[in-house]
């Protein structure tokens, strides 16, 4: 399977920061379990940081290409986004997670990741407010386990666009139907 495209951009919505010298910027994992390899293409990446001026969409266009093999369908891959803003003093906040599973038959998609952050007590929410920072998850593979994820208070950060075509190979000799 071969997942190729690019992330389009992000509709950071009501909770953009609009002051001059805000950006924002994207960082791509994949996650897979079971038998799925990487054949070509890396596993992560980091778009380049984006100055939204006068919108609510950050646009990064990063490039999306790995190759997987797989000796079994479990675990089927996922893209795990974590949105960061940095602010006109080059510190950096995770402003929030996403996840997005890849879809199980080949073609052209324009998917939308919902992108999501913990929500603290209101002490933290007004720390965060007034000198940045924030809650971010103490075990990061939570967001895609999901195993503790339902106790979570979180609050929506906007979406993620993510472009792609999905190339299958070889999968009807093994008897896959799509």
């Amino acid at each position: 399977m071969e997942p190729v495209g690019k992330t389009g951009g992000a509709i950071i919505g009501p909770f953009l920061k609009s002051s001059t010298g805000n950006s924002y910027l994207l960082v791509v994992t994949d996650y897979f379990s079971g038998g799925w390899q990487v054949l070509e293409g890396a596993r992560e990446g980091q778009t380049q940081v984006d100055i939204p001026h006068n919108e609510n969409t950050a646009y990064w266009c990063h490039p999306v290409d790995i190759h997987l093999t797989t000796r079994g369908l479990q675990g089927w891959p996922k893209f795990n986004f974590q949105v960061w803003h940095q602010d006109r003093h080059s510190r950096c906040e995770l402003w929030g997670y996403g996840l997005c599973h890849i879809p199980t038959s080949p073609g052209f998609y324009q998917l939308e990741c919902v992108t999501w952050r913990p929500l603290g007590t209101l002490q933290e929410e007004i720390s965060r407010y007034f000198l940045g920072g924030g809650m971010q998850l103490c075990i990061p593979d939570t967001v895609y386990t999901g195993l503790d994820r339902y106790r979570f208070q979180t609050v929506a950060m906007g979406k993620v666009h993510l472009e792609i075509s999905v190339v299958f190979r070889n999968f009807e000799s093994f008897g896959v139907e799509y």
